[in-house]
């Protein structure tokens, strides 16, 4: 490994944002899994949840993915869930809200919030949108302005415009330099995973299911 290559994993260790996740539910195109895995990776978020209550769903589509994503499923853990208990309990240990995608009477600009803060940012399929039960675990939501005739954008556009509004508010706040939350014997430890990660062995790393058996 160049001393280059070296000094960039480093960078992008140290950089990771421990408080700010992605949940993505019942997302069925493997293409937009791959698009959000990357734009999660481009703003510095290290893990994400995909929950698949729908049985016709699999790790497969993730897999599938992996194009899409262009090398960034490398360097982003997703957590396989097919309940929606055990996936909103892992979530609510690590992170201090769940805000919704969902045009709902009590929605708020995306614009308004405040991304500094801990926060999964919960996602639904391309039809549907967020389902209602999985809305009852969410502590509030948001919607993204739109000015046009179209009332929503592709998941992977709504993810990525959302992410870099969080971007936007962290870097402000100093959040990916000095004043990042993430302890630095995490961070270190983080920058020894990404160095064994590099190693062409991990290029295709699987999402493996967490809750099985529910």
């Amino acid at each position: 490994m160049t001393p280059e290559r070296k000094q960039r994993l480093k960078e992008v260790a140290f950089r990771r944002q421990a408080g700010l996740t992605v949940i993505l539910e019942n997302v069925h195109d493997p293409h937009n899994i791959g698009a959000v895995i990357r734009s999660c990776d481009s703003v510095g978020i290290p893990e994400i949840f995909v929950l698949y209550t729908e049985p016709h769903l699999t790790e497969d589509h993730i897999l599938i993915g992996r194009k899409s994503a262009s090398g960034a499923r490398k360097w982003v853990d997703v957590h396989y869930y097919t309940g929606l208990d055990a996936c909103f309990r892992h979530v609510k240990e690590k992170y201090q809200r769940i805000l919704a995608t969902h045009l709902g009477e009590a929605a708020v600009p995306l614009y308004g919030l405040n991304l500094t803060q801990p926060t999964a940012l919960l996602f639904g399929n391309e039809r549907d949108g967020v389902s209602e039960a999985a809305l009852a675990y969410a502590d509030g939501n948001f919607v993204i302005p739109q000015m046009g005739m179209a009332k929503s954008l592709n998941i992977s556009v709504a993810c990525a415009v959302t992410l870099y509004e969080a971007l936007r508010q962290r870097e402000d706040a100093g959040m990916y330099h000095v004043k990042n939350p993430m302890p630095g014997e995490q961070q270190q430890a983080l920058f020894e995973e990404y160095l064994e990660r590099s190693d062409q062995k991990h290029k295709n790393r699987k999402a493996w299911r967490i809750d099985p058996g529910e």
